[in-house]
């Protein structure tokens, strides 16, 4: 209706018609956002709000599959990927038992690395469960998410092994929940709360390219690790998306200079003759003998005559090499901003850094990677859990009244292995004052440093009592205090 009186209106009077859509320009810009409006600036950007399944649903393969391209062909890439693997798992996690017996704790804790071995923990026995879970931190990243199944089989010490599928895997032709009520999108059947209640496999034979009848797994038993960053989102999205454009625009441009630079390291040399060749059998500017040029390479040291009234001219490229390390570093630094990460850890160039910028920059970093570590412990958590019951079943351990007080023989926690400090003197001066101010605990700093706090108590007793039985006195030194 308003076009209708705008078209009249302009007909009646262009001036009125044109002060009228001033007015109403001015009106807008007035009671609205600079970001919400069409104006020139944002004319061509058009949005639109939908849940995060809607969005992700049309975008999720195919954003995939480019990550997986860069993932094989982009040293950036793998950059990123490296710097959380090495620092999400590092060297691994040491399980504590706590079941508050020592000897179970111990019995436990000898069962588990047992378990851990290829031949146990992997239905298909080619890797360890650390291998495996440094697969799951790449694949999350890369693909967005990755799946562990628990299957129950009698291969292993125990009834329990773990099967690592790749979310591709996931049947999104699936639509018939198990249970009346319920639905299925992205190959996941959901509760009335959107709660997983089951999880449809493509199942593929060994080639990988025939697929056999679809598997319904219950959620119990499948160990999803992806970033829920929406309420409505349901599947994974690549945590590289929001950088895998920069990152292959940096390959491009690489490959762009070296190959300018190939060009320019060229040189081309013309023979200018003083008669023209003559056509068919004989040459008349060579008399017959002369030197012929075709197919001719300079060489080091080389020594070539020319026919008389020859010349040479020498063709020189002219451009100069491109200095492209500023704008490779200012990309870099944009990508590992894009991931959370520093320009040190994803370029490993400490060129620009001292100890206080290095530290810093960790410290950020370790923030950004403790979202994928606590996934990564809740997955542990998880397997250990189904570990410890598979130990009961299967007589393993002996618990009598593990059914009634199963909470409290499943209790247990994770030290990581240390990290190598920057500087070990100051990181070392750092936790002593940490330790006397009650910054820090004991039990904190022992953790830190990859141990248990009561096994360290237990280490220095034992070398105290040891060195005093032989008549030297060590407590000063174990606790750092020798005045």
């Amino acid at each position: 209706m308003a076009n209708i009186l705008d078209n009249f209106i302009g007909w009646l009077s262009p001036e009125a018609a044109y002060r009228r859509q001033a007015y109403r320009h001015a009106l807008e810009l007035e009671k609205s956002y600079d970001a919400g409006t069409y104006s020139k600036q944002n004319q061509n950007w058009r949005v639109f709000n939908e849940s995060a399944e809607a969005e992700d649903a049309w975008n999720r393969d195919i954003v995939r599959a480019r990550a997986r391209d860069l993932e094989k062909n982009s040293d950036v890439m793998n950059s990123v990927i490296g710097a959380y693997k090495r620092n999400v798992f590092g060297r691994g996690y040491r399980l504590r038992s706590m079941t508050g017996d020592e000897g179970l704790n111990e019995a436990l804790e000898k069962a588990w690395l047992k378990w851990c071995k290829k031949r146990n923990c992997d239905v298909t026995g080619t890797q360890n469960l650390d291998q495996m879970l440094r697969m799951c931190v790449e694949r999350k990243k890369v693909d967005g998410g990755v799946i562990l199944l628990k299957r129950y089989t009698s291969d292993g010490m125990v009834p329990f092994q773990l099967q690592a599928l790749e979310v591709d895997e996931l049947d999104t032709l699936a639509s018939t929940p198990g249970q009346k009520g319920n639905k299925v999108a992205g190959g996941i059947e959901y509760n009335a709360w959107n709660k997983p209640v089951a999880y449809f496999f493509r199942r593929y034979s060994t080639d990988g390219y025939t697929v056999e009848n679809t598997e319904r797994v219950d959620a119990k038993d499948v160990i999803f690790m992806y970033s829920k960053r929406r309420p409505s989102q349901i599947r994974e999205m690549s945590d590289m998306s929001p950088t895998i454009t920069r990152i292959r625009d940096i390959n491009e441009f690489i490959q762009s200079v070296s190959v300018k630079e190939r060009v320019l390291a060229c040189l081309s040399v013309f023979i200018k003759r003083a008669l023209p060749p003559s056509l068919g059998r004989s040459n008349l500017a060579d008399g017959g003998n002369g030197e012929r040029y075709q197919g001719k390479m300079l060489t080091p040291g080389m020594i070539q005559y020319l026919n008389p009234g020859d010349e040479v001219q020498t063709v020189v490229p002219v451009g100069a090499a491109t200095d492209a390390t500023q704008f490779i570093k200012q990309q870099m630094r944009m990508t590992g901003s894009g991931q959370g990460l520093s320009y040190e850890t994803v370029s490993r160039d400490m060129s620009e850094s001292n100890y206080s910028s290095a530290r810093q920059g960790v410290i950020e970093d370790e923030m950004t990677y403790q979202e994928d570590i606590e996934m990564l412990m809740d997955a542990l958590d998880e397997i250990y859990e189904t570990f410890v019951i598979s130990c009961v079943l299967s007589g393993v351990v002996q618990i009598r009244d593990f059914w009634t007080e199963k909470e409290i023989y499943l209790e247990h926690k994770w030290i990581k292995a240390p990290k190598k400090w920057i500087d070990p003197a100051k990181e070392a001066n750092a936790n002593k004052t940490a330790l006397q101010t009650g910054e820090k605990t004991f039990a904190e700093l022992a953790a830190e440093n990859g141990r248990d706090w009561r096994e360290q108590i237990d280490e220095m007793a034992e070398i105290q009592e040891y060195a005093a039985s032989k008549g030297v006195i060590v407590g000063g030194m174990i606790s750092g205090n020798t005045k």
